[in-house]
This record gives structure tokens, sequence and C-alpha cells, in this order.
């Protein structure tokens, strides 16, 4: 079983004005892959993003989602904020995520989400609408424990 986090980059949320359904949604769903040992909102800075997800990495979890702050808004800050710790960026994780978004809405070709390797962490950015990760979720979903073995050196394939 794997350790997983989850961040939802939200100044609404952070202050206690918006309700987090995107994040609990992804803790509710990913309880099969592992364990959610954090779940923490924050304002959309991205330093202070940054050094969240850079704590958790450090701490050794395995899968850190993250929801909000992909968009092209002023405050939108995630992708840049993941791009700081990750050693190597999963392009085809990001691409499958984008390419299911344009499908329920053209606006998913807005997105800048980020999935990378940090160290030996995994990290997705999601939109922040819970319609959004409710679609996207179940594209990454069945890769998980797989590219999480990868990034741990469990390189042996099965047939």
């Amino acid at each position: 079983m794997w350790k997983i986090a989850i961040l939802t980059s939200s100044d609404k949320g952070a202050a206690g004005q918006r309700e987090d359904t995107s994040g609990h949604f992804l803790r509710e769903s990913v309880g099969g892959l592992g364990t959610v040992v954090d779940h923490k909102i924050l304002a959309d800075d991205e330093e202070v993003l940054a050094r969240q997800l850079q704590a958790w990495v450090d701490q050794g979890i395995d899968l850190i989602l993250t929801t909000g702050g992909t968009g092209l808004g002023p405050r939108d800050n995630m992708p840049e904020a993941t791009s700081r710790v990750m050693t190597r960026e999963v392009v085809g994780m990001s691409e499958a995520l984008r390419y299911e978004s344009r499908k329920h809405t053209p606006m998913g070709m807005l997105s800048r989400n980020v999935c990378a390797q940090a160290q030996e962490s995994l990290i997705i950015n999601f939109p922040g609408s819970l319609k959004a990760v409710q679609e996207l979720l179940p594209v990454v979903l069945p890769v998980l424990d797989h590219a999480l073995s990868l990034i741990h050196g469990r390189t042996e394939h099965k047939n």
C-alpha cells in the first residue's frame, strides 16, 4: 500500500470560504491504492505550494495528488510549484489528462497540469473542479500502482 497526500490549491478554500469537494473526492477515491496520510488546503501561493510538495517528497510520500491552480488565472500556480520540485516530467500522463478533458469541454485545452516524478514521489495535478476530477481520475487510476512500482525500482514486468 502506498502513502498518499492530497493538496488543494485554493485561496477561498484555505480561507474557509469554499468547500474542498475535489480534494475530498480524491481522498475517497484512492483508498484501494494506499493510505491518505495527509490532506491540506493551501492558498494559491507558488512558494507555499512548492514548500509543501517538497516536504512531502522529503517525507517519502509515494503519490501526491493536487487539485486546483492549473488554469490561466493570475493565481494559478500549481504547475510552477510542481516544476520546482520535480526531477522529471511524466508527459504522457499530462497529455492523457488533457486529451480526456478535451472530450468533455473545449476548455480542457487550457489546462496546464503537470504530472511529474520528484525523487520517489509521483505528483499529479488535477483541475480544481469536482466534475473535472471525477472525469479525469479514472484516466490515471489504472496505471498508478505500476508507475509507483517503477519509480521505486521494481522494474520486472509481468506478462
